[in-house]
């Protein structure tokens, strides 16, 4: 039998849905510790002739 939520969602967004709804029912200081671990961050950087050039923050770029 398969589970009722994969008519509905994809497995990606099924564990986002439960993710948000545990860290809701945390307590104040448990919710922001939770939030933070959840954000995330990607740097670029390009090689060139074995040396790294200047990284670039991308969320930075998207401000």
């Amino acid at each position: 039998m398969t589970a009722a939520w994969r008519q509905f969602f994809t497995y990606n967004k099924y564990a986002q849905i439960t993710a948000r709804a545990i860290r809701n029912s945390l307590k104040e200081e448990g919710r922001v510790a939770a939030e933070k671990r959840g954000q995330t961050s990607v740097r670029y950087q390009e090689w060139k002739e074995g040396k790294g050039g200047q990284q670039v923050l991308l969320s930075d770029v998207q401000k």
